[in-house]
């Protein structure tokens, strides 16, 4: 199942984005969404996850205090808001959903094709 992310764009440091990703195609009835991003020349990793079933969360170390990871269950839309943003923090970013509670892993089943994140 193809994911669909969107509020991607560019924003000055210290400023704020969300991002939100669309799970409307997935048929789980209980869901684990992350968000991961990859910056040109470095590997994709994990920032935030939900598992909708007891909505539990976990965070990056570079991101812990400043993004929160959301999900709202009348849109079946999970969340990505960022505070305080950094050049560091510019990537695409990606969202991915699976069954299962993957935690940050690479292992998820379904993708999205990303939103550009860019700080200056």
């Amino acid at each position: 199942v193809q994911l669909v992310e969107s509020g991607g764009g560019s924003v000055e440091t210290g400023g704020s984005l969300r991002l939100s990703c669309a799970l409307s195609q997935l048929r789980y009835n209980n869901k684990c969404v992350g968000w991961f991003r990859q910056a040109p020349g470095k590997k994709r990793e994990g920032v935030a996850m939900i598992y909708t079933g007891d909505g539990a969360t976990t965070y990056s170390d570079p991101v812990k205090g400043r993004f929160a990871i959301s999900h709202d269950n009348a849109d079946n839309t999970v969340y990505l808001q960022m505070n305080n943003l950094s050049p560091e923090d510019t990537a695409m970013y990606y969202c991915a959903a699976d069954r299962f509670n993957l935690q940050l892993s690479r292992y998820y089943t379904n993708w999205g094709r990303g939103t550009q994140v860019t700080v200056s």
